[in-house]
């Protein structure tokens, strides 16, 4: 690949962009403490993350009209508040909770390396976070989007391509013009099967120390790199 080719990158930002996790874990720690809530947070914050997909999936089998992000995670919440048996909240206090997801802190190599790779190139989020909850998190954590793209912008939750391509779309590009960006193999594999080029960055701590994802590149990504400070210089930026 030619980074000359690339005109715009577009980023996965949960576990890419930002620590999901550990900015989940604290935030239901300080609110569990302002309220007298004991509960293993830890736990919580990664049953929240894995109900994310298989509701996801119940809007791209159609079992699920569209719905956005931030209503799906009020369901999971609900759902997995019964599980912890967590009881006496208001509605308030759960949609208080639910915001904990538009509060996510960026890792450390994210803000720099966007400002640089913003020199060259147009960068947004690729995620699955509705509009609003890109916006918030943009704000909170000062990430330099030029723009919103995502999935509800098509309707279409990502691995689906016209989650993608809608993106590419909006730009005004070719698919391999844009180069998405995401710690995620999966999803990565996905944007090249649209056309796209791919860059790997691997965030190690995602999970938690338990449960590190296997860190091994596949062959086929236009970039592989430690942070996005590594990938802007991979750039030539």
């Amino acid at each position: 690949m030619n980074p000359t080719d690339i005109k715009a990158l577009i980023f996965d930002v949960f576990g890419t962009v930002v620590d999901w996790r550990g900015s989940v874990i604290r935030q239901c720690m300080e609110f569990g403490q302002a309220r007298g809530l004991n509960a293993d947070w830890e736990a919580f914050a990664d049953g929240w993350r894995d109900k994310y997909r298989p509701y996801m999936n119940k809007v791209r089998t159609g079992a699920l009209p569209w719905t956005n992000l931030d209503r799906l995670h009020r369901m999971a919440l609900n759902e997995l508040l019964a599980e912890f048996e967590i009881t006496g909240l208001s509605e308030d206090e759960k949609a208080e909770m639910n915001l904990f997801w538009h509060r996510l802190t960026p890792w450390t190599d994210t803000v720099p390396g966007l400002y640089r790779l913003k020199q060259r190139f147009i960068i947004a989020p690729m995620s699955n976070g509705n509009v609003k909850l890109m916006t918030d998190m943009g704000k909170f954590g000062g990430l330099p989007w030029d723009c919103i793209l995502g999935a509800e912008l098509a309707h279409h939750y990502k691995p689906d391509p016209e989650s993608y391509l809608t993106a590419v779309e909006l730009l005004m590009l070719r698919p391999d013009q844009v180069l998405m960006t995401a710690a995620h193999q999966p999803d990565l594999k996905s944007a090249q099967k649209a056309g796209l080029r791919a860059a790997f960055v691997p965030r190690p701590m995602e999970f938690g120390p338990k449960r590190t994802p296997d860190p091994t590149p596949d062959p086929a990504f236009d970039v592989v790199a430690l942070n996005f400070m590594d990938l802007a210089r991979k750039l030539g930026v």
